[in-house]
């Protein structure tokens, strides 16, 4: 039977839901989709709504056309998110997923003063940081050898060749998106902010990854792994356990049930 969503539900896929804890929008890195979240929402506490983000183009929504600028994508995520902001939200994006998490969370700020209870960021430069690269104008084979050494891909998709035209397209638009992605200095956040890294990836050096301390005005932790682009898929338990301790507050705040209009106070140090 075919499932069908309304423009906002068509965004997310909720994977367990926490009607009175904190809300956890997931995004995808890319050529990544809803469904790598999945295996989190039996992991995390039961306080913690996992909801994953699905961009068009990709499994239940590949008769879409994929998006290829950051800052499109990051309006349409920021129009269909805006009825799910009532209860304590928190973002976590991985690589590309990263970027958009944050521009979301910068798109949430202006238009709605609020912000997420945390921002994860995970195997991504900060955004102040750039580096010119153009993979997605690169021939198929250059582009799947990139993709196949990152890892994150089920090689046996990239091994069989009708499936590899079905899912490349995807990919090259994603990696459009994130290469041509420029920051365009937008003020610093107010919530904390957790950097995540594996400590060989290729993609984001530890100082890239630690420059993300200049994009917030609250508390900044850095954590690095053992790994490399897909660090987080090895040391999934390590990651998961950082996500939960660093919402302890909000998932404390959601069970008494504070209002979500009530201001957060605005940290201004920096942890390590």
């Amino acid at each position: 039977m075919a499932v069908e969503y309304t423009d906002g539900d068509s965004w997310f896929r909720v994977y367990r839901e926490a009607p009175e804890g904190v809300r956890l929008f997931c995004f995808p890195h890319a050529g990544g989709a809803a469904s790598y979240f999945f295996p989190w929402s039996r992991s995390l506490p039961a306080d913690i709504e996992v909801l994953a983000v699905q961009y068009p183009g990709r499994q239940d929504r590949r008769s879409e056309p994929c998006i290829r600028a950051v800052p499109e994508l990051a309006d349409r995520i920021h129009a269909a998110i805006r009825p799910r902001l009532a209860q304590p939200f928190a973002f976590f994006g991985h690589s590309m997923g990263a970027v958009l998490a944050f521009e979301v969370a910068s798109r949430i700020a202006r238009d709605e003063g609020v912000a997420p209870a945390h921002l994860f960021v995970s195997g991504r430069r900060a955004p102040s940081r750039v580096r010119h690269e153009e993979l997605h104008r690169a021939g198929t084979a250059a582009l799947v050898a990139e993709v196949r050494a990152l890892g994150g891909t089920d090689p046996r998709v990239l091994a069989d060749k009708d499936l590899l035209d079905l899912v490349l397209p995807t990919i090259r638009a994603d990696y459009t998106a994130i290469e041509t992605y420029r920051f365009d200095s937008a003020p610093p956040l107010s919530c904390d902010v957790t950097a995540m890294v594996g400590d060989s990836d290729p993609k984001a050096s530890i100082d890239d990854t630690a420059a993300w301390s200049q994009h917030t005005l609250g508390r900044f932790d850095l954590r690095i792994f053992p790994g490399d682009h897909f660090y987080l898929d090895e040391c999934r338990a390590g990651v998961l356990d950082v996500i939960a301790s660093a919402l302890s507050g909000a998932r404390q705040e959601a069970g008494r049930g504070r209002p979500r209009g009530e201001a957060r106070p605005r940290a201004t140090s920096t942890g390590g």
